[in-house]
């Protein structure tokens, strides 16, 4: 049976581009933004494959993207690979480190990574990443008790998709004759 196709970013540093291997197949972004509105606008990746390679950081903010690509917290040593690299590791090591993941109870999905940084709409400015948090006097913002419970709600909503996510990726792996 073969391995579940993967799911990757991947950046190509020259013309500063974020390229999505989605189930094997290269995509090209329209910019250096990942969410619903570059995916849609996606493009077939045909350009020379030698320069791409593997984000550092594979986790998604757009949580509807997020389910749809599925992008898995890679170990260390891969990360920064080219392509061929990449996918020679994925062939030969990536069943196994999956399944270890998975029977040891830890999420391999980029989306359950809350220490890291996230892919999102401004990626030149590291400060974005915490600016829903903290006003421009650096204190948190301070939201009506409505806002906090549609805040809790959504946030469960998307806490109950990523775990969907992982029960079927599990699900998958586990049972899966090699």
């Amino acid at each position: 049976m073969p391995l579940r196709p993967i799911d990757a970013i991947f950046v190509h540093p020259e013309r500063r581009l974020y390229v999505v291997y989605y189930r094997g197949e290269l995509w090209q972004l329209p910019r250096m933004k990942i969410d619903g509105q570059s995916w849609q606008n996606r493009q077939p990746y045909t350009d020379d494959s030698s320069g791409l390679y593997l984000s550092i950081h594979q986790a998604i903010s757009d949580p509807v993207l997020a389910q749809k690509l599925r992008t898995l917290n890679l170990p260390m040593a891969v990360r920064g690979s080219n392509l061929v690299r990449f996918e020679a590791w994925w062939e030969t090591h990536g069943f196994d480190w999956l399944k270890d993941k998975l029977s040891t109870g830890q999420s391999p999905l980029a989306a359950h990574q809350a220490d890291t940084k996230m892919i999102d709409n401004q990626p030149s400015s590291p400060s974005n990443y915490f600016s829903a948090l903290a006003s421009p006097d650096n204190t948190t913002t301070h939201k009506n008790p409505e806002q906090k419970v549609i805040a809790v709600a959504e946030a469960e909503e998307v806490t109950d998709i990523f775990a969907d996510m992982l029960a079927d990726l599990a699900d998958e792996v586990l049972h899966q004759q090699r």
